[in-house]
């Protein structure tokens, strides 16, 4: 059964540059979009014409081009809290990344009003990112990890969920897996988290550039999710919170900005959100993540979900097809219960081995650990490789991955 494009891919293709680039004697073929996303022209542009005509500090001058660089700094961030449906957009912070974003919560919120003993509740799902800051929270403060497991379909393993939210003060996850492409039960997760009393974070990564997103519905305290994944700039993300938890959360950088005043006995906070961004802001960045919402929004977030749907169902179908029982792809079976990212493995052969015949094909994929060794652990595995699709991909895309595969699995079959 052939796979019906839900989008114009060819169109939208011609939108990303580097698209058009020849590598070794054939096309560029970039599965790699959980890793990072290629950029539109569109995005090129916007960063290239604030440099070009607004180059300036914001918030600070009364010239015109200062105030054309405030102006598009914070546009932008009207643009980032209407995509993901913020109340207002003093709950939208600009950070580094979402690492940055969830070590501001777990550093600044976490060390306020976490003490020892107190339980803090994450999944076998996660990101390094949501897990190495609260080892630290274990070390320095002596609060409690415990552990969602996951079962072998790839989806959370809730059996248990009662009893470990039990007194609970904390639950953080992901809203999709990096590594399985495993959608969570965000609406169920986050009523178990205000059952108990505790504040929900969600790691939203892997989801808001590929599904729409509601933060309000979601009912979480926290959202962290970064712009180089959603056709957006690297060293821009966002750190989304509810007012209430936000004026409630001590700066996590100090400096310039983030004070409304400072004397020689201490100093006065901004108010929100300037509040959590000490410094001089990444302005580029922000106008570049701007026009990438832009952009996704032109092009319909339901229409990019229902194209990857259809998509990964295809690259289910025709990569078991074409391998057979030597292909063991990873997480669930159903293409509505996951995103377009499929971690696979091939016989016993290594993925980085895998990934660099890939290569000679033009074809780009991940191998590695994808910064989530505790679930590697628990899968058995010490890496797989991992193809991740996005709206610019389609069947020829997930064509030429199949027979780079075949080609990997014959070259080692000797």
């Amino acid at each position: 059964m052939e796979a019906r494009m839900s989008l114009d891919v060819a169109r939208i293709k011609a939108d990303f540059p580097i698209l058009r680039r020849q590598v070794r004697d054939g096309r560029l073929v970039y599965l790699d979009s959980a890793n990072t996303s290629q950029k539109p022209q569109a995005v090129i542009d916007a960063m290239a014409h604030y440099y070009e005509n607004s180059n300036a500090n914001v918030h600070r001058g009364t010239y015109l081009i200062a105030e054309e660089a405030t102006a598009g700094l914070e546009g932008a961030r009207a643009k980032v809290a209407r995509f993901i449906g913020a109340a207002s957009e003093r709950e939208v912070i600009f950070t580094k990344n979402a690492t940055e974003a969830l070590n501001l919560v777990v550093k600044a919120w976490g060390r306020s009003h976490l003490k020892a003993g107190d339980p803090v509740v994450i999944t076998e799902l996660e990101h390094h990112a949501n897990i190495v800051p609260w080892h630290q929270l274990v070390e320095e403060i002596g609060i409690e990890l415990r552990w969602i497991p996951v079962g072998p379909d790839g989806h959370l393993d809730l059996t248990d969920l009662d009893r470990l939210l039990d007194g609970a003060r904390v639950l953080s996850f992901a809203a999709m897996s990096n590594v399985l492409g495993t959608i969570l039960p965000i609406d169920r997760l986050v009523a178990a988290a205000r059952a108990v009393g505790a504040i929900a974070i969600i790691d939203a990564s892997q989801y808001v550039p590929h599904v729409a997103t509601d933060v309000q519905a979601w009912g979480a305290d926290f959202v962290a999710f970064t712009g180089h994944k959603m056709c957006g700039p690297t060293g821009i993300g966002v750190l989304w919170g509810t007012e209430a938890i936000l004026d409630d959360t001590p700066p996590f950088l100090t400096g310039g900005e983030m004070i409304l005043n400072v004397t020689k006995e201490g100093f006065t906070v901004n108010e929100l959100p300037w509040k959590f961004e000490a410094g001089t802001p990444p302005i580029a960045e922000a106008v570049g993540l701007g026009a990438a919402v832009d952009y996704l929004e032109s092009v319909g977030m339901e229409s990019i979900r229902e194209h990857e749907v259809t998509l990964t169902g295809y690259a289910l179908r025709t990569l078991t097809e074409r391998l057979g029982d030597r292909l063991t792809i990873h997480g669930p079976a159903e293409p509505a219960e996951r995103g377009g990212v499929l971690s696979f493995v091939v016989d016993d052969i290594h993925p980085h081995d895998l990934t660099q015949v890939f290569d000679q094909y033009g074809v780009c994929v991940r191998a590695g650990h994808h910064c989530a060794k505790p679930l590697m652990r628990s899968m058995g595995l010490g890496a797989t490789a991992r193809a991740s699709l996005y709206l610019y991909n389609d069947e020829a895309d997930v064509d030429a991955l199949a027979a780079a595969l075949e080609s990997a699995a014959d070259f080692f079959a000797f």
